[in-house]
């Protein structure tokens, strides 16, 4: 149920998306670690096992059957699909670039859920948001730096994970006038870990230490809770006020990178990435003002 457009309700929507890119930031730099010591396919696997565990434990008491109610099978199984193919694409691409690369490049998404509106859904784009674009793509060749000594192969990875997290973010907004937002995160995490588990088991690695099974609970944790909290936040404040927080993840994950792997992103990077975030605020800023 959405709640009243109001002061209080924003302040919590934007608490809520707070955590939430905390939550994705500690996600992404858990799974860095992870996949330098054990197989990126184990790792997703166990996200996905891990995400659906965990949340079932913490919301079955709450929504009970409702947990597991889908009301259109075919699109949530697409979704589960998309889920595991993004992440896994994410953790491999983790393995060779830095935090603050992979964070950059996803958030080219709002640009290009822009096109695929145009592309696909007839949306008609003017001037200034043609501009926005074109100057987001422009952020995005700074990072990837096509040609250069600095390109890695790495990066193509995180570019078709942000094209996939577009249709995938296309079609959660499809899902959420049928399906509920617990039912929604629990099933897709659950079809993707029946999707990865032949995958992972077939190069499987047994955890080392405590540490790593930690880890990887913590994966899921932040998978689970993150997705969730993003979900309820849409229920206490609109897109439009949303919006310009979710920017924040790049921060935490360019702060995290610096902290736990000792890596500095170049100035060109954070330059790109400058440009990247400028573009889709603009772009916001336009749809708001457009309302």
């Amino acid at each position: 149920m959405l709640h009243l457009d109001n002061a209080e309700n924003r302040r919590i929507g934007i608490g809520l998306v707070t955590l939430t890119t905390l939550c994705f930031a500690v996600l992404d730099t858990s799974a860095k670690w992870l996949v330098l010591a054990l197989p990126v396919m184990q790792v997703v696997w166990l996200r996905f096992v891990f995400h659906v565990l965990i949340a079932s434990a913490l919301l079955a008491p709450r929504y009970g059957w409702e947990l597991l109610r889908v009301r259109n099978r075919k699109l949530q199984a697409l979704r589960a699909a998309m889920m595991a193919a993004m992440t896994g694409l994410n953790f491999w691409a983790l393995q060779y670039l830095q935090l603050a690369e992979t964070g950059a490049i996803q958030f080219s998404v709002p640009l290009l859920i822009a096109l695929f509106s145009a592309a696909f859904l007839g949306e008609k784009l003017d001037a200034r948001r043609w501009a926005a674009i074109v100057a987001g793509f422009a952020g995005v060749l700074l990072i990837i730096r096509p040609g250069s000594a600095a390109f890695h192969p790495a990066i193509l990875l995180s570019v078709l994970n942000a094209l996939l997290y577009a249709a995938f973010n296309m079609l959660t907004r499809r899902l959420v006038a049928t399906e509920s937002a617990a039912s929604l995160q629990l099933m897709s995490a659950a079809g993707a870990a029946l999707l990865l588990a032949p995958w992972a088991l077939a190069v499987w690695q047994m955890p080392a230490s405590l540490g790593q099974w930690g880890l990887l609970a913590l994966c899921g944790l932040c998978g689970g809770v993150g997705h969730f909290m993003v979900a309820q936040a849409h229920r206490y404040a609109s897109a439009a006020t949303l919006g310009p927080f979710l920017y924040q993840q790049i921060i935490y994950m360019t702060l995290l990178g610096w902290w736990v792997f000792d890596q500095v992103p170049s100035l060109l990077v954070i330059g790109g990435a400058a440009v990247v975030v400028l573009s889709g605020l603009y772009l916001l800023w336009l749809e708001m003002k457009g309302r």
